[in-house]
């Protein structure tokens, strides 16, 4: 059993705490440490999550177990101005895996964004991030790929997926 919560700029710590413990392990096979520690401070910096959260531009919610948080979602409904529900941030932590609530969390998102008037999920994904098989078992499709500069000389290397949704 999970429950989801919309979080807010005070459950920024805890967001951090589990990007610094899915991030190493969903990346660490893809990415230099250095870049992976440049994205955790770019993505995850105070200022930037609390930009992202004061003022709307994307929708945290933290995913909790019957103990503790355990994962956190960032989507945007009208993403670009269009019928689309854009998920910038999905991660749970390692040891949840294999129990469904990948599954419930995608339901949650999927409930929230036909809410707000969506068709479409769209979420950017790495190339080489095992996820992608997950997405792809759950109806995603990859739409294209999408080489994204984030400064220090990095790309990200990512596939855009995307899930027709019906209401």
């Amino acid at each position: 059993m999970i429950t989801i919560t919309e979080a807010f700029v005070e459950d920024i710590t805890k967001i951090q705490e589990i990007a610094n413990i899915t991030w190493p392990v969903t990346y660490g096979g893809i990415l230099t440490a250095e870049q992976l520690d440049y994205m955790l401070d770019l993505i995850y910096s105070n200022e930037a999550l609390s930009k992202q959260i004061q003022n709307k531009e994307q929708l945290f919610y933290l995913v909790s177990d019957s103990e503790s948080v355990i994962g956190f979602i960032g989507i945007e409904h009208n993403y670009e101005n269009t019928a689309v529900t854009k998920i910038h941030k999905i991660y749970l932590l390692p040891e949840t895996q294999g129990k469904g609530y990948g599954k419930k969390v995608f339901e949650f998102i999927e409930k929230s964004a036909l809410e707000n008037n969506s068709l479409v999920l769209l979420l950017n994904v790495n190339r080489f991030n095992v996820a992608l098989n997950f997405y792809k078992k759950i109806g995603f499709e990859i739409k294209g790929t999408v080489d994204i500069e984030i400064g220090n000389g990095f790309l990200m290397e990512d596939y855009l997926m995307g899930k027709n949704i019906l209401r």
